[in-house]
């Protein structure tokens, strides 16, 4: 059954997240992104990086950015994850009103872009700064991974041409949301498949 919104009444969340609002989105884009990559440590090949591998870009950023190397590479996979993300909904009717995973409005998502780079330059690693990244914890697993996907759930999906509707989720309040777009990545494809609803006007 589709969720039926209600208007807003106080405050928009998306305009005035909190730190754990905007690092529980940050955990979930960053392991998404970082799931997404193919290259040489193949994982589901949604977008063309290899950045979060030992033989990929770990090693180049270990080079150029000692300090922060890790926090680049999640970075780089993210801004892939972004860039797909986005020509996957600019195909969608009334783009401008869709939140994906990777895309909640100007707003919420510079902030998200400042939110990063504050932790990127406080000095703990993403498993300390974000431990719901330990998902990534021991590589790759592809049923581990879809187990972590399903535990963001149950969420009720619609096949569109240009993504998968998620008709179950409250687009209300980012971080429940997100967790709903997260799930909607079940099942797993060869594509990226772009869970998307709408944000409430």
């Amino acid at each position: 059954m589709l969720f039926e919104p209600q208007a807003p009444t106080g405050p928009s969340p998306y305009d005035h997240p909190t730190n754990a609002t905007l690092d529980g989105l940050l955990s979930l884009q960053l392991a998404v992104a970082w799931a997404g990559e193919g290259g040489a440590e193949p994982r589901l090949g949604w977008w063309r990086t290899d950045l979060v591998s030992e033989y990929g870009g770990h090693d180049l950023f270990k080079r150029l950015l000692p300090a922060t190397w890790e926090w680049a590479a999640l970075d780089g996979a993210r801004a892939a994850a972004i860039t797909v993300d986005e020509a996957s909904r600019t195909k969608v009717a009334d783009a401008q009103h869709v939140v994906t995973l990777f895309h909640f409005g100007f707003k919420l998502d510079e902030r998200l872009d400042q939110r990063l780079f504050e932790l990127k330059t406080a000095g703990a690693a993403p498993s300390e700064a974000l431990p719901a990244l330990a998902v990534m914890g021991g590589g790759w697993n592809r049923a581990a991974f879809e187990t972590w996907l399903a535990s963001h759930g149950p969420v009720e999906t619609a096949a569109s041409p240009t993504g998968r509707l998620v008709k179950s989720a409250d687009p209300s309040s980012p971080l429940p949301l997100a967790r709903h777009l997260t799930a909607a990545l079940l099942p797993l494809g060869r594509e990226y498949p772009m869970p998307y609803t709408r944000r409430i006007a």
